[in-house]
């Protein structure tokens, strides 16, 4: 049927069967969920669904970041669902971070029937209430023949400017609702992008003009408008060195002779000392976050700065913009390359080398697999340039970040702004699904990995060709760092004083399991697990004397990094 192509004839259905087959319209062929008594009739729906395939997830945060996984790694709008009161509650913190990242879920959610709102029913919380917060938009649906019009306005809006999560709260009794539906909308899709202002476009590339020392600061943006190819070319033609934020690692490969590495908190000591140096700060698709900007006040006193960014209440929020242009980041790039002279900078670029050389990201113990950087390298030696990495949030993943030679955008997969644990394995498991020709890698520590550990029954259910590679240091590990650092050796609540069997724990929950500790020859153990198909965890002790450095004290300019 085409879109918007009237039925034969009027389809008598019921809001559940029309939130499923809008599903369908709209190109949904894996969704995640639990079950619960205020969504069932959406579940009776799906049984009968030909096309879409249900993960039944152990937590419905799982399922949120399920999505997730999906979303980030295929650029597209992903589905989520949970039940009322715990189901929805459960959900929050993966919606909260889809919102700090930009990632386009639609999660829908039962509620108890219409005349049972505001009474207290059984697993009755304001969903709606509670999710104004960490939505882009969200609805509460009052009829069936509302979900005609709000299914597709919600994968719109989840796509379109900023990507974010979208939130579709539907009584039981509206799932349950019969309407004939005379008509198919057409599925949402994102709105076009308008154009940029040819004025602040002339501006922008006659400061890039006149800037002795500028730098290309690319974000997280570059990532979701596809606009990596962009990056490069301005990047290339105005000889621009260029940084990168956590979540834009691979927009311009590691190997790139222009590329300086991460910046901010545990960023490459170049990357932060040059920009320390700049006049000029060309920011594209980022902003400002405190740990890539260090103290605010003090970062890159001397540059100007042209802020591109989808999103107009991020311009001039934080810092204040001398060009500030509003627009897809892609759709910016596209007309600002042309307006760009070709610049040699040979002063700037000689700086730039010898910070470079006298102020390297230092890597220490590369070549042992059973060390941090080590065992990231060494797993990035057995993959290919299309693997996925995911990551939890700690010390490993700032050495997944510093260490995996990232080459292309939307191979890395990491909670920036909320910096969840337990974000992960169940990421990794929605990328998995969505591209299971690939493998998906996913480094954690285990503080992070215990989050969500029960995903691991669901990744053995799945049979989804995730890795995780564990580094247990038995330790809050980032907390312990910081303890250690910055509060006078006082470790409290930090180290774990019982540690489970993760090897044995993995292999309950019917996943493979490999111990480097216990391995003969670890490269080999390594390279076998992360070839062979299905899910796998690698454990690997990791001792709690390793940090993470360069580290920026809380509160201190970038510059003051400590361990460089």
């Amino acid at each position: 049927m085409t879109q918007a192509e009237s039925p034969a004839k009027p389809e008598r259905l019921s809001g559940a069967e029309i939130v499923v087959r809008l599903l369908e319209r709209q190109g949904i062929r894996i969704l995640a969920g639990i079950p619960g008594s205020a969504n069932l009739p959406l579940y009776d729906a799906l049984l009968h669904s030909k096309i879409i395939h249900h993960v039944l997830t152990r937590h419905e945060q799982g399922a949120g970041f399920i999505a997730q996984g999906m979303a980030r790694a295929s650029g597209q709008p992903a589905v989520c669902f949970a039940t009322s009161g715990p189901g929805t509650t459960n959900l929050l913190t993966a919606i909260a971070d889809a919102k700090l990242d930009s990632i386009p879920v639609v999660a829908i959610t039962g509620q108890v029937s219409r005349n049972m709102i505001g009474t207290d029913a059984f697993q009755e919380v304001d969903t709606y209430g509670l999710t104004i917060p960490i939505t882009k938009h969200n609805y509460l649906v009052n009829s069936a023949e509302e979900l005609l019009k709000v299914i597709p306005n919600a994968f719109r809006l989840a796509a379109s400017g900023r990507p974010g999560p979208v939130l579709i709260d539907i009584p039981k009794d509206v799932q349950l609702e019969q309407v004939d539906v005379v008509q198919w909308p057409e599925p949402g899709k994102a709105d076009s992008n308008p154009p940029a202002d040819g004025l602040l476009l002339a501006a922008a590339a006659k400061m890039i003009a006149e800037s002795a020392r500028p730098i290309l600061y690319l974000g997280g943006g570059v990532v979701h408008s596809g606009a990596a190819e962009q990056a490069r070319l301005l990047a290339e033609k105005a000889n621009l060195p260029t940084v990168t934020t956590l979540l834009a690692l691979g927009t311009l490969a590691v190997d790139h002779p222009l590329l300086l590495g991460m910046l901010g908190m545990h960023g490459a000591p170049c990357a932060n000392l040059s920009m320390d140096e700049s006049d000029l700060l060309i920011v594209v698709g980022a902003r400002f976050d405190d740990r890539a900007t260090g103290k605010l006040a003090e970062f890159c006193p001397q540059a100007k700065v042209i802020h591109i960014d989808i999103d107009p209440a991020e311009l001039d929020k934080l810092r204040a913009s001398h060009v500030a242009i509003g627009g897809d980041v892609g759709t910016v790039l596209e007309q600002l390359l042309p307006l760009i002279q070709s610049q040699e900078r040979p002063v700037w670029q000689a700086r730039i080398q010898a910070l470079k050389t006298n102020s390297p990201l230092r890597l220490p113990g590369l070549d042992d697999p059973r060390s941090p950087y080590g065992l990231v390298r060494a797993v990035a030696d057995c993959l290919d340039e299309n693997a996925i990495i995911a990551t939890d949030v700690g010390q490993h993943q700032m050495w997944a970040a510093q260490a995996y030679p990232h080459r292309r955008p939307r191979r890395w997969l990491t909670s920036g702004g909320l910096g969840t644990m337990g974000f992960g394995l169940p990421t990794a498991l929605g990328a998995a699904l969505a591209e299971p020709e690939n493998t998906v890698a996913c480094f954690s520590g285990d503080g992070s990995l215990l989050m969500n550990i029960q995903e691991l029954v669901t990744a053995a259910q799945e049979n989804v060709n995730v890795k995780v590679v564990l580094m247990n240091n038995s330790t809050l590990g980032l907390v312990h760092q910081q303890q250690t650092m910055f509060y006078g050796e006082r470790t409290f609540a930090a180290e774990f004083t019982h540690v489970p069997d993760f090897v044995a724990l993995a292999q309950a929950c019917g996943v493979r399991a490999v111990n480097l500790d216990t391995a003969a020859d670890p490269r080999a153990a390594l390279a076998e697990a992360l070839t062979s198909r299905g899910p796998c965890l690698i454990h690997c002790s990791i001792n709690v004397r390793e940090k993470v450095y360069p580290i920026v004290p809380p509160g201190a300019p970038n510059r003051e990094m400590l361990g460089t």
